[in-house]
């Protein structure tokens, strides 16, 4: 592969905006909560600043680290003027999700690599992972790249239907071995035939089970494994899949998968129907792993490549004033 393409676009902003209104709107309410008639920053403000951000699924540990830095910067500025919050709360929360990015590309651009590019797909039954693929699948296609897909979460014959389903609509081709498989074999194959048609990318699924980490560990070794012997050095990213409506059990769900495997991404479900998105900012503060996607909608368009500063000004207004009382 000699190209490097940029593959999605960061024109989506509106559709952002609608899918995270929920989260603003409850994180709003909070905030305001805490600055009602007050004129600086004070003790009780960050009091109320804290148990606000707490619940809206930030986390505690992400809060902390928060509340600290605006203490920090508030007791070094000339004015404490609550007017300062909101900008101040932005700021530091843009910091840390652009500290979390690691040296990956924020639009998902494919390097040029001697193979296909693989992406090896992880995530508990019910996250909206095979969606995931689907939708990725599609807008891949959708650039012009030549897609392979693999079902390697062979343990739901739904999930090997269902992608087959995504495949076939944007072109996609399709490895399955059926239900019950080796789903080493299945990536094994995915990889073989995408070699040999040449193509850009490869999509693996992979089955989403918890009930015994060590032997979640050994299958996605294994998978790993013989992949590579086929195309070294494969996968190229390990994506975990987290549905945001979850709250504070994607937190958990991210240690487990996070202590299984080397995960080099995140995508975040779901949070068009929650109220929840402020799990986004405590994962990756957490977890010291980025963002790469964010699903806000259904359609194939509105899983978005993650921009901090587009999340944060859909999630914060600039200020408290009535016109973002009901945005």
């Amino acid at each position: 592969m000699s190209f490097f393409k940029k593959l999605f676009s960061s024109e989506k902003k509106e559709t952002l905006d609608r899918g995270l209104a929920r989260t603003k709107r409850g994180v709003l309410e909070k905030l305001s909560r805490a600055v009602m008639g007050k004129k600086d920053i004070d003790a009780d403000v960050l009091e109320e600043l804290e148990e606000a951000l707490i619940t809206s699924d930030i986390g505690v540990k992400t809060t902390t680290r928060i509340i600290e830095r605006i203490e920090d910067r508030t007791s070094r500025a000339s004015s404490k003027s609550v007017d300062l919050l909101l900008p101040m709360l932005r700021e530091e929360i843009v910091g840390m999700l652009e500290n979390n990015r690691g040296n990956q590309p924020t639009d998902l651009s494919i390097p040029a690599t001697e193979g296909p590019y693989v992406f090896l797909i992880v995530g508990v039954n019910g996250v909206g992972k095979t969606t995931t693929i689907g939708k990725l699948c599609h807008q891949f296609a959708a650039r012009g790249l030549k897609v392979t897909v693999g079902a390697a979460d062979t343990f739901r014959a739904a999930a090997v239907d269902q992608l087959q389903v995504w495949a076939e609509r944007s072109g996609a081709h399709f490895v399955s071995q059926g239900q019950d498989a080796d789903p080493a074999a299945v990536a094994f194959d995915a990889v073989q035939s995408a070699v040999a048609k040449g193509h850009d990318v490869v999509l693996i699924d992979t089955a989403g089970r918890l009930h015994n980490k060590k032997h979640l560990m050994d299958e996605l070794s294994k998978i790993k494994r013989v992949m590579q012997k086929i195309a070294p050095g494969v996968p190229h990213e390990v994506l975990l899949v987290l549905d945001g409506s979850t709250g504070q059990n994607a937190i958990e769900q991210a240690k487990q998968f996070t202590a299984a495997t080397e995960v080099s991404g995140l995508v975040l479900t779901k949070l068009d129907g929650t109220a929840r998105g402020g799990v986004v900012i405590g994962i990756a503060e957490e977890f010291k792993i980025p963002v790469r996607f964010i699903g806000v909608g259904e359609q194939p368009e509105d899983l978005q490549v993650f921009n901090a500063m587009e999340f944060v000004d859909s999630l914060l207004p600039v200020s408290f004033g009535p016109e973002n009382a009901a945005s």
